[in-house]
């Protein structure tokens, strides 16, 4: 069988690392690592581990994608390099657009970075096939604790039963409200416990009085984890069975959820999908033309460096029958194969840590994962009310992933769109993705 991991023809990309996340178009690449292949002798290795001596010499890479985030890497190594002086740490930043691609000629030939970042939808192709180490061995020897981070990102980064990855940051969603459009529609701003009832009132209520101006009360869109994912668990539903192995689609819940979004278009409340698509909906409420936005707290310094900052507050996400959000966020990981393995476990460590994650934050970098070290996001914008996206650790549910993420997120691109246009109904599309995507589930 040919190596899963070898794709030319692979193009990932995506305007940055959360809104590829599960746009599908920067998951090709692992849709080729699956595709008609089966895990092969991969999985859990058992986590070999030993604590490294203070005065180990090594050399290694930690491959990243976002060199907005280089300064705060180059804090934690220079704050790792006090405790092991000897150890060498290479930062190799790839784009994002070739970051995935790079990443699989690499897995191929065994000369992955010794630590390296991988998101949700990219993981467990990755372990599955043995290609990153478990960190079962640190957890033992007590090095790290997942109870430090959301229980939600520990089970992202598992696989049957055996976690991998250590969560360096996360995302959650919230609705970024424009305080002054509400004003001048004569609209109260919503309350925290608001419902889908109070929040589709408001968007249809905003378009009509400020049709004039062009401007909607909200903005649906194709961007899985900002919205219809977080409507399918709100009414109760998944995207993707608890073992995934089925699609969860053609469920009654799952509907619901995907209804939200087409109604909201349907109404006049949202711009339609070929205007969103021609103009993505951050654009829309940083223009100040969308009241409404559900999005993601990476969306901090786009608005905060927008004309609309002075004006714009974060509320948490309406609730349907229940409340819910998806989070997601970014691991570092081991090669299995890496050479100087213990060096990377080190860092590894390091990074996982109380220390690393506060300058990770202090820093402005990213929210960091460790419990209590996120004050500074929400100190940034002190007038945002950003402590929402924290709040929402509370309701939180792991992205949808599964081993290949990435095939099935090409159908809800393909088809997802004649829903929310009205071309075909819910029902039907839902069930046309159901079907297509438990076969493609089938092939792993």
């Amino acid at each position: 069988m040919p190596s899963p991991f070898l794709n030319r023809n692979a193009a990932p990309g995506g305007r940055n690392r959360r809104r590829a996340v599960l746009s599908g178009i920067g998951l090709l690449a692992a849709a080729a690592l699956t595709a008609g292949c089966s895990t092969g002798g991969g999985g859990a290795t058992g986590g070999e581990y030993a604590a490294a001596p203070k005065d180990l010499k090594a050399e290694i890479t930690y491959g990243v994608w976002d060199q907005a985030q280089v300064e705060a890497i180059d804090a934690n190594i220079e704050a790792f390099n006090k405790v092991y002086p000897d150890i060498t740490v290479n930062v190799n930043v790839t784009p994002w657009a070739s970051y995935w691609s790079k990443l699989q000629t690499q897995a191929s030939s065994d000369t992955l970075p010794d630590l390296f970042w991988l998101n949700g939808p990219n993981f467990q192709v990755y372990a599955a096939n043995g290609k990153i180490e478990p960190i079962t061995g640190a957890v033992k020897a007590g090095d790290i604790d997942p109870k430090n981070y959301p229980e939600a990102l520990n089970e992202l980064y598992s696989l049957d039963d055996t976690q991998y990855g250590v969560p360096k940051d996360f995302d959650t969603v919230g609705v970024w409200v424009n305080t002054a459009l509400f004003e001048q529609a004569g609209v109260a701003l919503p309350a925290d416990d608001w419902t889908w009832d109070d929040f589709d009132t408001a968007a249809q209520t905003i378009s009509t009085n400020l049709k004039d101006q062009g401007v909607y009360g909200a903005a649906g869109g194709m961007d899985g984890q900002t919205t219809y994912y977080n409507t399918i668990l709100q009414a109760g539903g998944e995207v993707i069975n608890a073992d995934q192995t089925e699609s969860e689609y053609d469920s009654p819940e799952a509907q619901e959820g995907l209804q939200f979004w087409t109604d909201l278009i349907a109404n006049g409340s949202s711009p339609s999908i070929q205007q969103l698509t021609d103009t993505p909906a951050d654009q829309w409420f940083t223009s100040g033309k969308v009241a409404m936005y559900w999005g993601g707290s990476w969306l901090r310094p786009l608005v905060g460096e927008s004309d609309v900052a002075a004006t714009t507050q974060a509320f948490p996400l309406p609730t349907g029958k229940e409340q819910a959000t998806v989070i997601h966020g970014v691991s570092n990981v081991v090669a299995a194969a890496s050479k100087n393995k213990q060096a990377a476990q080190a860092l590894q460590v390091f990074l996982a840590s109380e220390e690393a994650q506060q300058q990770q934050g202090d820093l402005g970098a990213v929210i960091p994962a460790f419990t209590g070290t996120q004050q500074s996001f929400v100190d940034s914008y002190p007038t945002m009310n950003l402590q929402v996206f924290l709040d929402a650790l509370d309701y939180a549910k792991p992205l949808p992933v599964s081993e290949n993420t990435a095939a099935w997120n090409a159908l809800e691109v393909e088809l997802l769109p004649d829903a929310f246009s009205g071309d075909k109904p819910v029902s039907d599309v839902a069930k046309d993705i159901a079907e297509q995507m438990n076969a493609a589930l089938a092939k792993k």
